[in-house]
């Protein structure tokens, strides 16, 4: 049995679920904007319902994930204390597969960490509005199976930001996803945090992937 059969057996009772509730998501959040300054006021995304509406000439990204389609390895840095003036990191090896749903313009994308902390489990889904020419990225782990707030954004010049507001620790901060590399075999993921409203982040988890071979790619 290949790698991807394996995970397809594993994820496919998750799929429905997930993307169920990425849409309830998507949903409850039409008008949230995908950059730091909208993030920053939610009032003021209300006030403007086509908060997201793009130029009708924004290019079309629905396989700008194509890419990282297939099985994968992980080496993950992780800073343990962001946004404390901590520079302790930790590294660690994972594993993971990512599937194709509505011919790309959505994914499942699954991942195991063996964390210094335990063993991790988690997912994202990714979801593609043609309207808006904007992607919705959803995680969520094993331990608590919540979807976090949607991470907003798309790619430009080969680099993919996308961004969020969420509370830590009871603070308000911005998030930032960044991915590039995304057309060779080792791309790059960084996590950032922001205090200030965007002027500075801070990076906290870094991702270098490598394609894994398929058992029939190999054959060939």
């Amino acid at each position: 049995m290949t790698i991807k059969r394996a995970w397809i057996c594993c994820a496919i009772c998750a799929v429905g679920f997930i993307l169920h509730a990425s849409q309830v998501f998507a949903h409850s959040n039409s008008n949230e904007a995908g950059n730091p300054k909208q993030a920053q006021d939610s009032n003021a995304v209300q006030k403007n319902p086509n908060a997201e509406q793009t130029s009708a000439n924004e290019r079309d990204g629905q396989h700008d994930f194509d890419p990282l389609i297939g099985a994968w390895k992980f080496h993950l840095k992780r800073r343990l204390h962001p946004l404390t003036g901590s520079n302790t990191w930790v590294e660690s090896e994972g594993t993971g597969v990512c599937f194709k749903i509505w011919d790309g313009r959505a994914e499942l994308d699954t991942v195991e960490i063996d964390d210094p902390v335990g063993h991790i489990e988690g997912l994202t889904v990714r979801t593609y509005n043609p309207q808006s020419h904007q992607w919705r990225l959803y995680w969520a782990n094993s331990k608590n199976g919540i979807m976090d707030p949607p991470q907003v954004g798309g790619f430009k010049n080969g680099r993919g930001e996308f961004f969020a507001q969420d509370t830590i620790n009871g603070r308000t901060i911005l998030i930032r996803y960044a991915w590039t590399d995304m057309t060779t075999n080792s791309p790059h993921f960084e996590q950032s945090f922001s205090d200030d409203g965007g002027k500075t982040w801070e990076v906290n988890f870094i991702t270098d992937q490598t394609r894994v071979k398929d058992e029939s790619d190999k054959a060939h």
